[in-house]
């Protein structure tokens, strides 16, 4: 199966992103890289696998009580012809 990587933009609720972090690190399967960010999400998932793992982590994301929202990004390739 194809590896992909795929970015998960995630919210959560007000003064709870220590607690997501935690339990985010405690799911390691697939989770390269988790960083607290600044903009529209709280924190940002690096994810890698196969488009089946993506999909079973994120959906497993939303089972999180602290967890508001995810959008998840994931990598395409693309040839512009250069």
């Amino acid at each position: 199966m194809l590896i992909m990587r795929a970015l998960c933009l995630i919210t959560v609720k007000p003064g709870k992103v220590d607690a997501a972090v935690q339990i985010l690190k405690k799911k390691r399967k697939i989770i390269k890289q988790i960083m607290i960010v600044a903009g529209r999400a709280d924190i940002s998932v690096l994810l890698q696998g196969n488009i089946d793992e993506i999909n079973g982590m994120v959906i497993d994301f939303k089972k999180i009580k602290d967890i508001v929202t995810t959008e998840t990004l994931i990598e395409v390739e693309v040839n512009l012809g250069w």
